[in-house]
């Protein structure tokens, strides 16, 4: 099927590219987005960390690149090939050595564009035309255009569309809603153990026994106490105790797992700060499935990396093997959110301790963790506690694991329906059967 298909250019195709300015802006404290190399992940645009400009800059910087929806953004160098999707709304600047794809909608609809660079055929005219570089790899300007590949009928091309932009979008919804429960936990925990405003409203008098606050059911109310008393930390709700992060919890270093071949073609892949970062272990080493339990990582465990890039996630990215440099953290006596929670409390302060280990790759020690002071409430608070804010957490990192098969299934589908290996229906049924 997909052999009958034309093999055209992008320019016989109707795509054109539209290059950046060659020149970084100046950066503001708040403003439009101004994309750069590091923005462009996994097929979509990524603001996290965005350097922003102003508006004087942004109209300046878009007067000859002004993305526009359905446009590919394409890097062309550090990571050249590279691609991500221009979103509906999304209003940004063009980062240099990042370029404009955008389709005339003859040859080439809209909407399948995105799909088609990222196909196997585009990896193939990457490698071909790639300028290999003393530091970095790159694509030119003048070659892109005349990349061939196989485009198929205009029906053909909806379909697929259709097909893997609906699974993409339910990819951004978990997303977004795993992103909305983070958030929701993160005000509920600040709220509470922070700021401690249950026990400040019943102070002030705002409060009466079995009235609920926004947010806060009636019965969890009750359980906070009236009023605050002295503790090593200044002033806490009354009854409630004040331990080390340790305390609460057991934090577990990984082992050197170069020393833990494979063997026997049994294996598990090595989770690293890299794949800690990513998510996922694509790319990963590989080291022997017969190590002990407590070392095998599992989807929802919390692992912390102590050393380079301090990070605090819920793991959602499938079994493998604890590397060294990451603590993997549990208790026996304590929910998952409230060690997980109040990590994150202390990660600035971390942070800031392995930015002064001048002399070697920053990191914490065993006693930093013992200095990290925690505020706990009693027993029964926190079973009601755990009432509401088990099931944000539970709800984050399974919604994670939920992506994690969604993108399985696309980037599956994606090569054998953009080369013609399999047709749309297919691809349509394998959905059904799955209840995609």
């Amino acid at each position: 099927m997909g052999a009958e298909w034309p093999v055209l250019s992008l320019r016989e195709a109707g795509v054109s590219l539209i290059d950046c300015e060659h020149r970084t802006p100046p950066a503001a404290e708040s403003g439009y987005p101004y994309v750069a190399i590091p923005q462009v992940k996994q097929g979509r645009i990524d603001l996290t960390a965005v350097r922003r400009i102003t508006r004087e800059h942004f109209d300046e910087w878009t007067r000859k690149a002004c993305p526009q929806p359905c446009d590919v953004v394409l890097s062309r160098r550090c990571n050249p090939g590279e691609t991500a999707f221009v979103p509906e709304g999304l209003e940004f600047a063009l980062g240099q050595n990042l370029v404009l794809l955008r389709a005339d909608g003859t040859k080439v609809i809209k909407p399948f564009l995105r799909w088609l660079v990222r196909g196997p055929q585009w990896w193939e005219q990457v490698r071909m035309f790639i300028n290999v570089g003393a530091v970095f790899d790159s694509l030119k300007c003048a070659d892109i255009p005349y990349f061939r590949l196989p485009i198929p009928p205009v029906p053909e091309q909806r379909a697929i569309a259709h097909i893997l932009g609906t699974l993409d979008k339910k990819i951004e919804l978990n997303r977004w809603m795993s992103e909305t429960l983070e958030a929701m936990a993160g005000a509920f925990f600040k709220s509470w153990f922070v700021d401690f405003d249950p026990v400040c409203a019943k102070m002030e008098g705002g409060w009466r026994p079995g009235q609920s606050r926004p947010g806060l059911p009636a019965d969890l109310s009750d359980l906070f106490p009236a009023g605050l008393v002295d503790s090593e930390l200044g002033e806490i709700p009354e009854g409630w105790d004040v331990q080390s992060l340790d305390e609460i919890a057991r934090f577990l270093n990984g082992l050197a797992l170069q020393k833990y071949p494979p063997k026997d073609g049994r294996s598990l892949p090595v989770i690293k700060i890299a794949q800690l970062r990513a998510g996922n272990t694509s790319g990963a080493d590989l080291a022997s499935a017969d190590l002990e339990a407590d070392y095998i990582v599992e989807d929802g465990d919390v692992l912390f990396s102590w050393s380079g890039s301090l990070e605090c996630v819920l793991w959602a990215g499938g079994r493998g093997a604890l590397n060294q440099h990451l603590f993997k953290v549990t208790s026996a006596d304590y929910p998952k959110w409230l060690y997980y929670l109040w990590i994150h409390e202390h990660l600035g302060d971390f942070r800031h301790i392995a930015a002064g280990k001048a002399t070697t790759m920053g990191h914490i020690q065993r006693h930093h963790l013992s200095d990290a002071k925690v505020v706990l409430p009693p027993p029964p608070l926190l079973r009601a506690m755990d009432g509401t804010m088990g099931p944000l957490i539970d709800g984050l990192w399974r919604r994670r694991i939920q992506s994690r098969t969604l993108a399985a299934v696309r980037d599956t589908l994606l090569p054998k329906l953009i080369s013609g290996e399999i047709r749309v229906r297919d691809a349509e049924r394998f959905m059904e059967s799955r209840a995609l």
